[in-house]
């Protein structure tokens, strides 16, 4: 069986299979819509006021990551939604992007005003890579090569972007549907829903799926929620990962509300996804990497974020934003 050019190529595609998040064609919402008219977008760059951001940020240097044990958790902030977490004994690289711009052009499109945290080569070692969705903010097809050159890890991704990463040499790569289940590199990875949409070209929108994950080891857990808007997705997360250790959550990206809302939580939506993800820890990322993504100042996301902890009773050592290169690190289980 097969479905209409799902790829946006000309050829047909193999159809997707049916869901209430798919009609066997494109893939959908079930809460909320993430679709934008022209009449939307229109309106947003007619009476958009960006917040200038800075042309460059120096941030001090951090020291790299060291190898943890089976005991502990730990996450070090590249940048935006790029992670290494340690979990279980293994490396876990999420959504990598260390390119100057997260854009399909090498000379437009959102710039970085900061350089990635850690060096690729500081990093402790792969073991498993991530691929949240398409969107080239969270897909670098550029750092995905750079990986499978010096680690070739295990991978996995949300259905219908396997393609893209064999652009980058990686094949293989697990393709999975909301709460699917897979074993890799001695974890439990589960692709869990997220609201939110994807697309690489003015032709194939909603022509993969986009999500978060679920990694799991003896006695930690892990959640990585990459994009998404506040909806129900995070209560149906929570009741069936009752207990998460670390939460990744972003708190970017979200200016204008009008036009963010339904696919980028805003501060105060993340505090409220914390509070029912029940997490020991989170920390807020996508956030204060690069311009032209969003209207909101650069600082916003954390200034806002302690405001919004402040309102709804979350105690600052729960929820934090760690330096751009840092590393937190926690028992695990504990």
């Amino acid at each position: 069986m097969t479905a209409p050019d799902r790829l946006g190529t000309g050829r047909p595609g193999p159809a997707l299979p049916l869901s209430d998040h798919c009609d066997g064609r494109v893939f959908h919402n079930v809460h909320d819509r993430t679709e934008k008219t022209l009449r939307d977008d229109w309106r947003w760059r007619r009476s958009a006021t960006p917040a200038p951001w800075p042309a460059w940020v120096e941030d001090p240097p951090q020291p790299p990551p060291a190898r943890v044990g089976p005991d502990r958790i730990a996450a070090t902030f590249i940048g935006h939604a790029s992670f290494l977490v340690q979990i279980g004994g293994r490396c876990v690289l999420l959504d990598p992007v260390w390119s100057p711009r997260c854009s399909p052009l090498r000379f437009a499109g959102p710039r970085r005003v900061r350089r990635p945290g850690q060096p690729l080569a500081a990093l402790p070692g792969v073991e498993l890579l991530l691929v949240s969705h398409n969107h080239y903010d969270h897909m670098d097809l550029a750092t995905l090569r750079q990986v499978r050159q010096r680690w070739q890890p295990a991978a996995a991704t949300g259905l219908g972007n396997a393609r893209h990463l064999a652009r980058a040499g990686i094949h293989g790569a697990r393709e999975l549907d909301w709460w699917d289940s897979v074993e890799l590199a001695g974890l439990r990875v589960t692709y869990v829903p997220a609201q939110h949409f994807s697309a690489r070209t003015p032709f194939d929108r909603h022509r993969s799926l986009w999500g978060g994950f679920v990694i799991e080891a003896p006695h930690a857990c892990v959640y990585f929620a990459a994009d998404s808007g506040w909806c129900p997705h995070f209560a149906e997360i929570a009741a069936r990962f009752p207990r998460i250790d670390l939460a990744l959550l972003p708190i970017g990206a979200f200016e204008p509300r009008f036009f963010m809302r339904t696919q980028h939580m805003d501060p105060e939506e993340a505090v409220a996804a914390h509070r029912v993800l029940r997490p020991r820890r989170s920390i807020g990322m996508h956030f204060g990497t690069f311009a032209g993504l969003t209207d909101e100042a650069i600082d916003a996301p954390e200034r806002w974020l302690a405001e919004a902890r402040a309102r709804q009773g979350v105690a600052a050592e729960e929820f934090v934003t760690i330096p751009f290169g840092a590393t937190l690190e926690m028992a695990a289980g504990g």
